[in-house]
């Protein structure tokens, strides 16, 4: 029985399911689907992430990091811009460390 991903894996996927005795049915994006496919990945790794157990943070934090990677070469954006960015943005509006829930905002 065929299963139906549709979706963006791994490099190596294609040989584990063959070394496993299964078969599958690839293909190669071009440029703007694999674009879209990635940021579709990222907000499958990020939801994953989300329910993740902490030990199985590591495992999803490292999956984002893939994506995430890819996609910054894939529109070939520098990462050092995009930490200095985050640097700015810190600096500007503050990290997460004081663990601040907004409950609620608006005119008096």
């Amino acid at each position: 029985m065929q299963k139906i991903h549709n979706k963006l894996v791994r490099d190596r996927i294609p040989e584990i399911i063959q070394a496993a005795g299964k078969q599958c049915a690839i293909e190669t994006m071009d440029e703007e689907d694999f674009h879209q496919a990635l940021r579709a990945k990222l907000v499958e790794e990020a939801q994953e992430a989300a329910v993740a157990d902490p030990i199985g943070l590591v495992t999803e934090f490292a999956d984002l990091y893939e994506v995430m990677d890819t996609l910054i070469a894939a529109y070939d954006i520098d990462r050092q811009a995009v930490l200095a960015e985050q640097e700015r943005r810190q600096i500007e509006r503050g990290g997460f460390n004081r663990r601040i829930r907004l409950l609620w905002s608006g005119a008096h």
